[in-house]
């Protein structure tokens, strides 16, 4: 019998935006959301689909200025993400959910966590820290240079190799090179530009450390051993200030772990949200 697929392929308002969401899967499986990094979009999980739809009914969502979502005007901050979170999950009646994010995806988890702690079942988080740190921030404010020469290729430049490990870029050099052809012209789009800028800064005051001690969810913290972008030390961080945490680390992978390791990535989430409880007397 074949999987249902889009069960929902709509758009809601919010705060006078539309939102793009995409709700596949049978009603009867465990939901799961999935909270896309900063350059990605609803699309971007479509490789990992037919594994999830096995066991998920799963949510995907575009942020404020990605994807299909509209796009902003003015400069916001991230909370504004988490609050179009809650206002997606009452839009569709869903009580609580399983919620993975990776990157910005995992800020925006991590807060609507702290935010909502009764709408999140289990909590994962791929490659995330609990604030921007000064060094994170300096990246992300070379990214909005690059952006503001309206340079597709320095953009790229600047922006996609860091986010890969040695090993990866190295092996994968040719299918790096059509990605670069591919991309440029996006990385050139004032519009797309204007919106990454915005989509960066507002994640310049995300600080979650306050409320760590006192988030009551079983979460999983994935380490990604080559991330240049939020090394092992932001995972340790969490990872020590949470109650009930699982920490794992993958090796030769960098911030697009998911990407590297596609087998992994979809085993540890699998795994994680679908296990009970196990306790065992020795």
């Amino acid at each position: 019998m074949p999987l249902k697929r889009a069960l929902y392929m709509s758009k809601f308002k919010f705060q006078g935006k539309d939102i793009f969401y995409q709700l596949d899967g049978d009603d009867q499986k465990p939901n799961m959301l999935v909270l896309n990094g900063i350059m990605m979009s609803t699309k971007s999980w479509e490789p990992f689909m037919k594994n999830w739809l096995a066991y998920f009914q799963v949510l995907r969502v575009d942020f404020l200025d990605q994807g299909q979502s509209d796009k902003m005007t003015e400069n916001y901050e991230q909370d504004l993400q988490v609050d179009l979170l809650q206002a997606l999950l009452n839009h569709l009646d869903i009580e609580s959910i399983h919620v993975v994010g990776i990157s910005y995806g995992g800020e925006v988890a991590l807060s609507f966590a702290c935010k909502y702690p009764e709408r999140v079942n289990r909590l994962m988080l791929f490659n995330s820290s609990a604030y921007t740190n000064p060094l994170l921030k300096d990246i992300g404010r070379a990214w909005i240079e690059a952006g503001k020469t309206r340079n597709g290729s320095l953009y790229y430049k600047t922006t996609i190799p860091i986010i890969y490990s040695a090993t990866y870029y190295e092996e994968k050099i040719d299918w790096m090179k059509e990605r670069e052809k591919i991309l440029t012209p996006i990385f050139s789009d004032p519009d797309f530009l204007d919106a990454m800028e915005r989509l960066t800064l507002s994640a310049e005051s995300y600080d979650v450390r306050d409320c760590l001690d006192d988030l009551d969810i079983e979460t999983m913290i994935i380490t990604a051993e080559e991330d240049f972008l939020t090394p092992r030390k932001e995972q340790e961080y969490l990872a020590k200030r949470l109650k009930h945490v699982h920490w794992i680390s993958i090796p030769g992978v960098g911030h697009a772990s998911m990407y590297e390791n596609p087998m992994i990535f979809t085993s540890l989430l699998t795994g994680f949200f679908l296990v009970q409880n196990a306790q065992f007397k020795i």
